[in-house]
């Protein structure tokens, strides 16, 4: 087990918080301590600027793409709860761990997860902030997201229920991340006036640059806002996605399967969805130890009604995994009807926990499949790990999610096998 050791915080000039994780067991002598520190600061350096270097051309207004490794990383982080920063203490961490822990040790926290994953793509997934323990919105907000922004790595967010419970309304903090450096979340769909929530958005990831898929979508990201609490007197309980949602959803949807499916030749399926938001649906609670990786330590907090979303993606056929957080000791994976519904686990030192449980994040890597000709295709895989917050950000949880099935003819096996 390790304890968290109190630690200051420099500012930048740019006024960027940055820190570093300082652990150690318990029992280790401070020589142990220090190089420990010293390892992780040179990991730290060195894969920012790998990462600052590689992503030069990436942020607002970029098109994503896939790398000329054939790989697109993404990284989830569910529930980081921040509020006052150094001030802000954490919640269910062992006795040993109390000590000098806040909101830093969930910035330390993503620094490291950053620095060892090397993203292409940091995704937010709800209840960023957490408005009651925040004095003041904007500021939390900043403070939060301060590892993504100064990572250069493009980043995207939704809104969870707590984020608006601060200075700001959820339209207000939905404004301000947009405002944000290195953000490619929007407000709402371009064009689209009549639609409820803040943070509906698509992003689309092309091709490996000089490839047949260079000017195409090959992997389609969805996000959407489910809300926070229910606002029909007679319907308790949290927020859902509203069926003016789902139509953006399915004609986005159908607009890119149309221009995949046609060119640069036409394809036979169309190219994978992956969905992110934060209250899960109902269908969650389908699941048991059976039939899911990961574990299930709490009930499915989602919506009293079930508006009908889950089918809505069946029937679109592209989404081929939901991303959410809100139940912060959840972090299963199951599948249902070709759609995974994944849990990221809970990240932040503020959100509510289990002590002894680590703190955690989701990552998904799509691989791309080798041409003919040696070069780059369509997406080929989708896998899914978890990082735990303990020394050596232990992986757990390998998955793969999705799979493209092979083509081509497939002869009968001749008589007598020959």
């Amino acid at each position: 087990m390790y304890s968290y050791i109190r630690r200051e915080i420099e500012e930048d000039e740019v006024g960027i918080a940055s820190a570093t994780p300082l652990l150690r067991p318990s029992n280790s002598p401070m020589a142990n301590l220090q190089l420990v520190v010293a390892a992780l600061l040179l990991l730290s350096l060195s894969s920012d600027s790998a990462s600052a270097a590689s992503s030069s051309t990436k942020g607002q207004g970029q098109s994503l793409r896939f790398s000329e490794k054939g790989e697109f990383r993404i990284l989830q982080v569910a529930d980081m709860h921040y509020g006052d920063g150094k001030t802000t203490l954490c919640e269910d961490v062992l006795p040993q761990q109390f000590v000098g822990c806040s909101d830093l040790n969930t910035t330390a926290f993503l620094h490291r997860m950053i620095a060892a994953v090397n993203p292409h793509l940091i995704v937010f997934t709800g209840d960023n902030i957490f408005g009651f323990d925040a004095t003041d919105a904007a500021s939390s907000m900043n403070a939060a997201f301060s590892p993504a922004i100064s990572s250069n790595i493009p980043w995207a967010a939704v809104l969870g229920n707590h984020d608006q419970e601060s200075t700001l309304s959820r339209a207000g903090v939905m404004k301000h991340i947009v405002g944000m450096k290195h953000t490619l979340s929007q407000f709402n769909p371009p064009g689209v006036d009549n639609i409820d929530g803040f943070g509906n958005y698509n992003l689309e990831v092309h091709g490996v640059v000089g490839s047949a898929f260079e000017n195409n979508s090959v992997l389609n990201l969805y996000f959407l806002d489910s809300g926070d609490y229910s606002t029909v007197p007679l319907i308790p309980g949290y927020g859902w996605i509203k069926p003016s949602q789902q139509v953006w959803f399915q004609s986005t949807s159908k607009k890119l399967q149309r221009a995949y499916m046609n060119t640069p030749e036409a394809q036979k399926a169309p190219a994978p969805g992956l969905a992110y938001f934060h209250i899960p649906l109902p269908e969650f609670a389908i699941f048991d130890s059976s039939n899911f990786t990961g574990v299930k330590q709490e009930g499915i907090s989602s919506a009293s009604v079930n508006s009908g979303f889950f089918t809505t993606m069946v029937e679109a056929g592209d989404v081929k995994a939901v991303f959410i957080g809100h139940d912060h000791v959840n972090d299963f994976c199951g599948e249902l009807t070709g759609i995974h519904l994944c849990y990221a686990g809970g990240f932040g030192y503020h959100a509510y926990g289990k002590a002894g449980w680590d703190r955690r994040a989701r990552v998904v890597v799509a691989s791309l499949e080798k041409t003919e000709n040696g070069g780059w295709g369509a997406v080929k895989s989708i896998k899914t790990r978890k990082h735990l917050d303990d020394q050596q950000l232990t992986t757990i949880d390998v998955q793969v999610l999705w799979s493209k099935k092979p083509t081509g003819s497939h002869r009968k096996k001749p008589i007598g096998g020959l």
